[in-house]
């Protein structure tokens, strides 16, 4: 009710991206508090072992997860799991430093409790979230979410993917490459069948050769496509998915689609161009994740991103296919206590139907 009633309505009086950079300032200088960080979980930390979620060699605490976009340059992901989270993904991370988009370029739609943005890969490079995070003890399974410098090239993106995930390798439980972001040019097209697989390729050879100088676990390495695909492409990326061994798929990033909406028209359009996100998003992304289940016949472990507003949208995600969620625009609307509340309600919805562990629901409804 303080959120929704009073602090919501504070933060939402500001400019999008200033409310963001404000609220984490803040939240991270209160995090700093002594025992703060250790109340903040164990006021939303839900212990169920019916919730954990082993994958990858790595064990999940719960299902639901912060998406990429929230945390650019990995530097709140600590403070970000004292509220709940399963795991947190950084980024999107890019080889070259770059300031994105002109500004304004993260706008609000209430009426559908939905974002637009184009923020256009905005961070301050590899370089500098690798200094963050060496910095730092991580205390949160940690994804990295990597991306193509706008400076770069289309037809050298590989060596722009491989910089960075040579210079984050250390530092992340797993890697996730992001082809499908609408808001840098051309990015999309590298979902194209013959350049994913050459940039797949790349990127999983390279795992190999550190991860053997290392003496460690090679890194799962997971990729995040579009919502707007054709049919024809999620076949292709399916089938590169297998034939590569990928580690996971990432379902889906924002749309550029607009239909729909209950945002007035004239509004969406003085907006311009970006990606849509939030409740919009949710029959889409839910139908992505469960053709490509199906595609993936059970195999390749997917998360699930997309419009999930409580507990029944993440349960419906995973019936659909879904290992792991992601949140991001449930979560700016909903507030820090988002993200405990949807844990508790799936811990008693799997108790009360009968369930041994929450994984027993994956794909139930493919």
């Amino acid at each position: 009710m303080l959120w929704r009633n009073l602090v919501r309505p504070l933060f939402f009086s500001l400019n999008a991206e200033s409310a963001h950079y404000t609220a984490m300032g803040g939240f991270r200088t209160a995090c700093q508090i002594p025992g703060v960080r250790r109340a903040l979980h164990a006021i939303h930390h839900v212990d169920d072992p019916a919730l954990n979620c082993p994958l990858w060699g790595l064990n999940f605490p719960n299902p639901v997860g912060l998406a990429a976009g929230f945390d650019k340059g990995a530097r709140w992901f600590n403070e970000l799991a004292a509220l709940g989270f399963g795991h947190i993904e950084v980024g999107t991370i890019t080889a070259h430093a770059q300031p994105g988009n002109p500004t304004p370029r993260l706008f609000r739609l209430p009426e559908d409790q939905a974002l637009v943005n184009r923020l256009g890969f905005n961070n301050q490079g590899c370089e500098a979230a690798a200094e963050n995070l060496k910095h730092q003890k991580i205390r949160t399974i940690l994804g990295i979410n990597i991306g193509k410098s706008k400076v770069t090239e289309l037809d050298e993106a590989t060596s722009d993917y491989l910089r960075s995930f040579e210079r984050l390798y250390d530092f992340a439980n797993y890697f996730t490459v992001n082809v499908s972001s609408p808001n840098t040019p051309n990015l999309r097209a590298l979902q194209d069948r013959d350049r994913l697989e050459d940039l797949l390729t790349a990127l999983l050879l390279r795992n190999r050769e550190m991860a053997q100088a290392k003496g460690v676990a090679a890194k799962p390495i997971l990729l995040k496509i579009a919502p707007d695909l054709t049919e024809e492409q999620f076949d292709d990326i399916a089938q590169i998915l297998l034939d590569k061994q990928l580690s996971g798929l990432i379902a889906t990033n924002t749309t550029i689609e607009r239909g729909g909406l209950n945002t007035p028209t004239q509004t969406v359009e003085a907006i311009g161009a970006g990606g849509l996100s939030g409740r919009p998003l949710r029959q889409r992304s839910r139908d992505v994740v469960r053709g490509m289940y199906r595609r993936l016949q059970g195999r390749v472990p997917i998360i699930g991103v997309g419009g999930i507003f409580d507990a029944e949208d993440a349960w419906q995600m995973m019936c659909a296919g879904a290992s792991l969620v992601q949140v991001y625009t449930g979560f700016i609307y909903s507030g820090p206590g988002f993200v405990g509340r949807i844990n508790r309600e799936l811990s008693r919805r799997v108790a009360q139907e009968g369930y041994g562990h929450i994984h027993e629901i994956v794909g139930s409804k493919a």
